[in-house]
């Protein structure tokens, strides 16, 4: 059988992919990330699935119990949060069914830098303000190539998601001063999508503060960029004076 890597999404159980859903509700054992998953989703499984919490297990005892139950034929859902090919640490449980001759599969599902967006009611993608996004995270325990440094993606005064860094909010702002203005709009968006979502807005000058004085140390992402900010362009895609492929424009 196949192990597949569902994404979960970003904590609400709506955002679950119908794909998703009908391998949870397939699955004969379910190995799921403890500490970032919503536990209602759990409630999909069949009677009799095996359900695992990773968070207290390595890559080997993960990998072992996957193993075991696809070479018996078992349908494994490998449950990730947000979406699997989005800092999800899958290449190393890949290589581990790979070596083992094991089938996977991986089944995209709503990252939270999406829901981020949603919570903030903004589009990262900004006519003439900004048209590039770059999703990244401060270097800690796991590093960070140097070329790809936040200080040095600053630079480039894009749409910026920062994954797994609010713990560290002065050394981001530290980065972030390196190419954006202390008047960028910042989003720090905690559980975004679920009950507890909570939006603090700030600059890149004053957000390390407020992140502190909430006491946000873990779960949130830091948005960063003028696609933030009010003034906005439109669109040419709709201006009725633009002609495309379905449309005649007005004169």
């Amino acid at each position: 059988m196949t192990v597949y890597f569902v994404g979960s999404g970003p904590g609400d159980p709506d955002l679950l992919t119908l794909k998703g859903e009908r391998l949870l509700k397939e699955a004969d054992l379910i190995v799921y990330a403890g500490s970032l998953v919503n536990p209602e989703l759990l409630g999909k499984a069949k009677q009799g699935c095996r359900v695992l919490d990773s968070s207290g297990m390595h890559l080997e005892q993960i990998c072992t119990e996957m193993i075991g139950c696809s070479v018996k034929g078992g349908l494994v859902v490998r449950l990730q949060s947000g979406d699997p090919g989005i800092f999800g640490a899958l290449r190393e449980q890949m290589k581990f069914l790979t070596d083992a001759g094991v089938e996977y599969k991986m089944v995209p599902g709503v990252s939270s830098f999406s829901a981020a967006a949603a919570a903030v009611g903004r589009e990262y993608t900004l006519p003439e303000i900004s048209q590039t996004i770059i999703l990244t995270r401060l270097a800690g325990r796991t590093p960070v190539p140097a070329e790809q440094a936040l200080g040095k993606l600053a630079a480039h005064k894009a749409s910026m998601a920062i994954f797994l860094s609010v713990g560290m909010i002065d050394d981001v702002v530290n980065e972030l001063k390196r190419g954006y203005a202390d008047t960028t709009p910042v989003a720090v968006v905690y559980k975004a999508s679920w009950p507890q979502e909570k939006v603090i807005d700030g600059t890149v000058g004053d957000i390390a503060e407020k992140v502190k004085a909430a006491g946000l140390k873990l779960s949130a992402l830091i948005l960063v960029g003028d696609f933030l900010g009010d003034p906005i362009s439109a669109s040419k895609l709709y201006d009725r004076s633009f002609s495309h492929g379905f449309r005649e424009g007005e004169k």
